[in-house]
């Protein structure tokens, strides 16, 4: 049996033209259409053929190798150099120049804003094309890993230590350098712990900095390395992340709308995603889906009337999942007769309206009888109160969280639901598996939306290539 073999030293030609070197179909062709499709100064990048000085690489081809680069997982300046010399696709798609990784990296640095609404041109091109209708829209949102360390976050009551051992060592090298002034051939001590005494004073200058941030940005945490970043828990452990807020639409799950947030969880992060998707697509969706990490009720009010929301409450889902037990009953067992102004308890007790409940008109208590009570066989699990139990009926939010539950739970909310893990998921997926981007390069809210801005369109760009 015979080996293949090649044979370096065989005399091989390129093809004549640069334009020869990817083929018809090749998927980098997509990425130069899109990139030149778009108005570079529509985004915030200037374009003059007449500037003075020296001579600079075009835009567009920065563009075109930086969101192409990132389709590939190649994220560094220095590695997106070197595809310039070794990889024919991204040879042919910025026509064969060649910038060094400080001009990649400055570019990117100096055009963030820019660069951010590449996945919004990327958008308007396919509702042209017909590939986004803005109908139904899934949001979701993901934990990345910020560009930062976990050990870099303080909080006041680490600034506090630490600033009592920084005093309490100045105290001592102080007290050293007195002792030694008293003796002979001192010199070389001295210098030590002057050296020391700075360098503890540094760290107290820089300690009284971070306490002052503290109480500017009101924060309980703040991580010095990056101050937009915060801390939270994943599968790998607790890191200092940023949340990534994406929403998708249905028709081909492309993504509409991406956004990095400081926060560890999405809570009130609705009506901050409908409206954005909203101003790109130049309408309100009909229907937006997600899951119970968003019910927030005083979020859900600021969502326009016209758009029907689709979202489980907490405690609705949590018997969904299965996974932690649910409280037994929980003010969402008790069923309330609107004609008749009561609540019902599971055992068909009668709960009365007895007024204004904390002193707010926003609230009325209602309430069973104690005897009743007493006499129930649920009594010591349902309430211990011998005076029997009570809820609180929030007057301008309970008519909202009934009206979700409704919705929810009819035919069609129940299908889209399902959807909505295929269509929102799938993005976090490919970026942190396929795009290598489970972790951020750049570092503050500005720089992060940059990158996945970029990721979001790679993503897009990526589907257009598969939709049939």
């Amino acid at each position: 049996m015979a080996y293949i073999m090649g044979n370096r030293k065989q005399k091989t030609f390129f093809p004549p033209t640069i334009e020869d070197y990817v083929g018809i179909e090749d998927p980098v062709r997509v990425y130069d259409a899109f990139i030149e499709s778009i108005d570079l100064q529509e985004m915030g990048i200037p374009i003059d053929p007449f500037q003075a000085g020296a001579h600079t690489f075009h835009p567009r081809e920065m563009l075109k190798l930086i969101v192409y680069g990132y389709s590939y997982g190649i994220r560094s300046s220095r590695k997106l150099e070197r595809t310039c010399y070794h990889n024919l696709s991204f040879i042919w798609l910025i026509s064969g120049i060649q910038p060094d990784y400080r001009t990649i990296a400055r570019f990117r640095s100096e055009n963030k804003e820019a660069i951010k609404q590449v996945l919004r041109q990327n958008v308007k091109l396919c509702i042209k094309l017909g590939l986004i209708e803005g109908n139904t829209l899934f949001v979701d949102g993901s934990k990345f890993r910020a560009n930062a360390s976990i050990n870099n976050t303080w909080d006041e009551e680490r600034c506090k230590k630490r600033l009592e051992i920084a005093e309490k060592n100045i105290e001592r090298i102080m007290e050293e350098a007195e002792q030694i002034d008293k003796e002979e051939d001192s010199a070389g001590s001295l210098v030590k712990l002057q050296e020391e005494l700075r360098d503890q004073k540094k760290l107290q200058a820089k300690v009284q900095e971070i306490v002052k941030t503290l109480k500017e940005t009101g924060k309980e945490k703040v991580n010095t390395t990056d101050n937009d970043s915060v801390n939270g828990k994943s599968r790998q452990g607790s890191h200092a992340i940023m949340n990534c807020e994406v929403t998708t639409d249905e028709k081909h799950g492309l993504i509409v709308n991406g956004e990095a947030v400081s926060q560890n969880n999405d809570l009130n992060q609705l009506s901050p995603q409908v409206e954005q998707c909203t101003e790109t697509l130049g309408k309100p969706p009909a229907q937006v889906v997600s899951d119970s990490g968003y019910f927030s009720l005083k979020d859900i009010e600021k969502v326009p009337e016209s758009v029907k929301v689709i979202m489980p409450g907490r405690r609705q889902a949590q018997k969904e999942n299965k996974k932690t037990p649910v409280e037994p009953f929980g003010k969402e067992e008790f069923s309330y007769d609107k004609k008749r102004d009561v609540y019902i308890c599971p055992e068909g007790k009668i709960l009365k309206n007895k007024g204004m409940a904390f002193g707010s008109k926003g609230k009325i208590s209602y309430k069973a009888g104690g005897k009743e009570c007493r006499e129930c066989k649920h009594f010591g699990v349902c309430t211990t109160s011998k005076n029997g139990r009570w809820v609180v009926r929030m007057v301008e939010q309970e008519g909202l969280k009934e009206r979700l539950e409704e919705i929810y739970h009819e035919e069609e909310s129940q299908k889209l639901y399902k959807l909505r893990k295929e269509k929102a998921e799938l993005p976090f997926g490919h970026m942190k598996r396929n795009l290598g981007a489970g972790q951020f390069l750049l570092r503050g809210k500005e720089g992060v939306n940059t990158e996945l801005s970029i990721l979001s369109t790679c993503f897009n760009t990526n589907s257009l290539s598969n939709i049939k």
